[in-house]
Formats: structure tokens, sequence, C-alpha cells
């Protein structure tokens, strides 16, 4: 067995509280052997001196490629940023293009802590390639969008997805899982809806969709079908426990609670939806309601970055406006839907907690810095003031990503100018 021991610094435990101690990890099997004090052995010694050894951050929703969108198209509302920018440009992305934003993209989530994450997009192949060399965990799928499609190509897209689903469910040493992932509600026609949700639950495979991101996708459901949104999604089949949507800002409190009977998880990206305007989610009432929340990014072309730390102040900040109290949505909430809250959303169970028998998913972060002291609270400055920039070391699975800032996986610098160039590229063939 080999083993790595994390040590010199203070532990952030599963309640919350904090203590100084030592992490042992085996290495092979990816597991946290022991947390304490008395904490001895260590093939290997990872310095934390001066940092908090945290559960690392989860990403519950993005699309990891578009990271060669950022800044592309801003300061439009939803419905015409994706129709007259991303989608005309997403047109012109080639497998290896979503290979350059994947890789990119992962950098960015290592050097930031992220040590899980939830990527809905297409060339799965290719980002199931990426997150393997990585070293992450990842919960992928193929979109599907079924609008302006005849019938034999919609068929063909939600055969895609599901044929990604089994594939490559378990690939990268069991680090990758798989889900269904129909785009939306209102992207997806209802009989497609039907029939291939029925299929994932018989291939045990959960779903993954877009819902009540904006008004405008809420209305045109309540109108033809006289619903609610979750009640429809709920009619097709899509809410069970183990799948998660993204964003569900504009929810009511019928939809808070079928959400919470479902077993449903919601997924809080709280940067796009300020930069889209499409909303507050009401996240104190979902978590009130027992639903799981966790946090995501959603793409680099809608947030700009892939930095979690940035969505736990949002989330946090956001909360209490949306609720109009200040103690709603408290610093320990919004580390936990980063944390376990994300883990438990994206089924890694055994993730996002620093204890004994856990997976070896953790993020150190250096509190050395002028804008983290003096340090009365870590889980304050957890929310309210660390950035990715803070993080020093990440491990994933037993395996260090990232030593002193230097992410292992990648030749950071080449990740970055191919990146460069192929998104000029696609710009180029995009016609901006």
């Amino acid at each position: 067995m080999s083993t790595l021991r994390i040590a010199g610094g203070s532990v952030l435990r599963p309640d919350f509280s904090v203590t100084e101690g030592d992490v042992l990890v085996d290495r092979e099997a990816g597991e946290i052997l022991a947390v304490g004090e008395d904490v001895e052995g260590g093939d290997e010694r990872l310095d934390a001196e001066g940092c908090l050894v945290m559960p690392g951050l989860v990403n519950a929703h993005c699309h990891a490629a578009m990271t060669l969108l950022r800044g592309y198209a801003d300061d439009k509302p939803l419905d015409a940023w994706l129709q007259e920018d991303i989608w005309p440009a997403e047109a012109e992305l080639g497998a290896e293009d979503v290979r350059a934003g994947t890789e990119l993209a992962l950098v960015e989530l290592i050097r930031s802590g992220t040590t899980a994450f939830a990527d809905m997009y297409f060339h799965v192949p290719e980002v199931a390639d990426a997150v393997e060399r990585a070293g992450v965990r990842a919960r992928l799928g193929h979109g599907v969008v079924t609008v302006g499609k005849d019938d034999e190509q919609a068929i063909e897209d939600n055969e895609e997805s599901l044929e990604v689903a089994r594939e490559f469910d378990g690939a990268a040493d069991g680090r990758i899982r798989t889900a269904y992932m129909p785009h939306s509600l209102t992207t997806v026609g209802e009989q497609y809806l039907r029939e291939f949700v029925f299929q994932a639950r018989e291939a045990g495979v959960p779903v993954h969709f877009h819902a009540n991101e904006t008004e405008d996708e809420v209305a045109p459901i309540v109108d033809e079908r006289g619903v609610r949104p979750m009640e429809y999604a709920e009619d097709v089949g899509l809410l069970e426990d183990g799948d998660f949507l993204a964003h569900g800002v504009h929810t009511d409190e019928t939809e808070v609670e079928l959400l919470a009977e479902s077993g449903a998880s919601v997924v809080h990206c709280p940067a796009s939806n300020m930069k889209l305007a499409s909303g507050m989610a009401p996240v104190q009432a979902m978590r009130d309601a027992g639903v799981t929340v966790a946090l995501g990014t959603d793409g680099a072309a809608s947030n700009n970055d892939l930095d979690v730390f940035d969505e736990l102040r949002d989330a946090a900040m956001l909360g209490k406006l949306q609720a109009g109290a200040a103690d709603a949505v408290p610093a320990e909430a919004a580390v936990e839907m980063a944390t376990a809250g994300g883990a438990d959303a994206l089924g890694f169970e055994d993730s996002g907690r620093v204890e004994a028998g856990a997976n070896a998913d953790l993020a150190v972060v250096d509190f050395s810095a002028p804008h983290l002291t003096p340090v009365h609270d870590h889980v304050s400055h957890l929310a309210y003031a660390a950035t990715g920039q803070d993080v020093r070391h990440t491990v994933c699975d037993g395996e260090v990503l990232m030593r002193d800032r230097e992410v292992l996986p990648f030749d950071e610098a080449a990740v970055r100018e191919c990146a460069q160039q192929r998104a000029a590229a696609v710009a180029e063939r995009a016609g901006e």
C-alpha cells in the first residue's frame, strides 16, 4: 500500500468544525485512512502548513468546452445569447475543439480545487478521454436538442445520448459516471422525452436537464399544458431520486415540494443566472424543504470562469437577497452545497467529506494571504473571501493533481496555447 500524508495543517470536519491534524490517504484505493493529530506514516508528504484541508469542490453543472467561448458574447438575455451567438458558434466546434476546450477547463478546475464536475455537451468521447487523463471525477452526458430537427435526426440525437451513457459509465477506473441529458423541457419534444427517459430508466441511467431557468421557459409550458414545469417533468418521468436539474430559478412552492418528494437534486448556478438576468433561485426555501442543492458554474461563456469559490460567495449573497434575510444561505450552507451537496447530487456519495473511509478528493487552501487574515472563522473565509487562487494542492482519488500550484496532468502552457488557437479558428468560422 502506498500512502500520502497531508501534514501540518488544519482540517474541515464534516460537522464544519476545524481541528488541527493530518490526513492519511491510501493512494491505491483512493481512500482516506485516518484524520487527526495522532496520524502516523505516509510514504509521501504533502505540506499543508498554514492551510486548511477541505473536501474537493464539486462543479455540478457546466459545459466544459465552452471555455473556448469565454467572452465571445456577453450582456444579452438567455434566448438571444443562445440563438444569435452561442448556438451558431457551437455548430462550428469539432471533436478536437471540444478536446482543447475541455482540457483548458480541467486545468482551471484543478487549479481552483475542484475534484468533480458534471458536463453536458457533445463529442463526449473526447471529454471522457480528457477527464481520464486529468484524474478528476465527472458525470458526463451528451446534450440532446430536438428543436429544428426532423424525427430521424431527433431520434439519432437521443440514441447517441443513451449510447454514450452506456458506453462510458464506469470509465477511468470508475471516476466517470454518466447520465441521459435532454437539454431542457422546451428544447426536447415530449414524445422523445417519454420514449427515451423510459429507456434511461431501464438502463439504470439518471437524467440531467435544464429547468425553470427563465420565465420564458416556464410560460410556454404553463400556457400550453396548464401545469408548472416540474409537474410536466414528473408526468414525463423526469423527476426521480438520482436525477439532477440545473438552475430551478423560477420554481414556486408547489414545485419545491414536488422536488423534495421526488429526491431529485437542483444545481444552483448563481453567477450565470445573474449575468443573464435569469432571476434568483429560492435556494433557502429548497433547502428548508429538504431538496439537495448543489452549485455549478454553468459554462464559461455565461459566467465567465469555472471557479466554484466564486459560486460559493454568489450563492450566499444572492440567497440572502432572494429571501430578504441576512441569515439565509449562511456560510456553512454555501460550503456544503459546493462539497457534500454536489457530491450527493452527482452520485459520488463517498466524496465531499474529510473523514476516514471517504474518497480522497481534497483541496488544500492556503490561508496565508492578506485577504484571509485574520482567521476568526475558516468557514466564513471559504464562503466570503477565498478564491480558487488560494488553493495550494488538489488531490483526487488519492492522486496529487496539483502540487504547490503546479497542475501535474497537463502542460498548462501548451493547453492554453492550443485553446487560444482553436478558439480563434472557431470564431473565424462562425463569422465573428
